[in-house]
């Protein structure tokens, strides 16, 4: 099994570079919106400003994850993580929606811009949003605390683009509508992706079974001549790379305690290879149990 943490593959010095990014465009941009009266350059300092924040709880909760199992959590602090990127989403889809509000109401009243500075300051705004998106770019597939981080990082770099090319045309055109139509345009992306990680994060904090159908897995166990039935099954993600099941099987009155050892072995492999299964645990019975369901009805035995 791979180490939990080894998909990270971000340095602390990475982190740093881009928190000190995030906070650096954060000024920039909100003194060239002031000066320019541009909101796009405004709305995009409220998103480095909120990615500044972002990097630095995502890098907190990284820190966490490391820490060791002990006898409060036995399973580790990997979910501290997901925590993390459901708080980062959750905040950038409160701010989507502010912006929205402003991109609308600038649609009805447009207010004049100063092109010049818009487009100086968005070319800094795309460039450093940039380089930060590409630092989180190959961790942001393993790991979902780095996914909405990199989707901070991303969502900024397409905003500075928007605005780099409303300054473009604002300057050649004068189409003052392009800042508020282009923050909405972005506004909506980022939208779409931050409720995907909320989606996964929210699966993961419930304790849903990870796309495995449990069925299939019993078919599989069944397979196996020592197990007569599988009862009380439960599946779930610890995080996004940890899969853990828990079952009770009933077998053959004859197996030894032997015999078991070597039949968890072969359930442990058979779950690994065809089902990506990591954490096994497997209680043994004979009779007890052997006539019920793949999954424990609790609502069933309340009274």
């Amino acid at each position: 099994m791979k180490d939990q943490h080894s998909t990270t593959n971000l340095s602390d010095s990475k982190f740093a570079l881009v928190t000190a990014l995030n906070a650096a465009i954060t000024i920039v941009e909100f003194v060239g919106g002031i000066i320019s009266g541009s909101l796009g350059l405004i709305s995009d300092g409220f998103h480095n400003m909120e990615d500044t924040l972002s990097v630095v709880l995502s890098f907190i909760a990284h820190i966490i994850s490391k820490k060791n199992s002990n006898e409060r959590q036995t399973f580790g602090y990997q979910r501290a993580e997901i925590l993390a990127a459901f708080v980062n989403s959750a905040i950038l889809i409160a701010i989507t929606l502010i912006l929205i509000f402003e991109g609308i109401k600038r649609l009805g009243h447009p207010q004049l811009v100063n092109g010049g500075i818009m487009l100086l300051v968005s070319i800094v705004g795309v460039a450093a949003n940039l380089l930060s998106m590409l630092v989180m770019q190959n961790a942001a597939h393993h790991n979902l605390n780095i996914k909405a981080t990199f989707l901070h990082m991303a969502a900024d770099t397409l905003s500075s683009l928007g605005v780099l090319v409303a300054a473009v045309l604002i300057n050649m055109f004068n189409w003052t509508w392009v800042d508020p139509l282009l923050t909405l345009i972005t506004a909506a992306w980022i939208m779409k992706e931050s409720f995907e990680v909320i989606k996964q994060t929210v699966s993961i904090l419930m304790e849903a079974s990870p796309d495995i159908e449990l069925e299939q897995v019993q078919k599989t166990l069944l397979q196996l001549p020592e197990i007569v039935n599988v009862h009380h099954v439960h599946l779930w993600r610890i995080d996004e790379n940890l899969i853990a099941f828990d079952a009770h099987i009933n077998v053959r009155s004859t197996e030894t305690m032997a015999q078991l050892e070597s039949l968890y072995q072969k359930i442990e492999k058979l779950l690994s290879q065809q089902f990506g299964i990591n954490h096994v645990t497997i209680q043994a019975e004979c009779q007890r149990g052997i006539h019920e369901h793949l999954v424990y009805q609790h609502q069933a035995n309340k009274k």
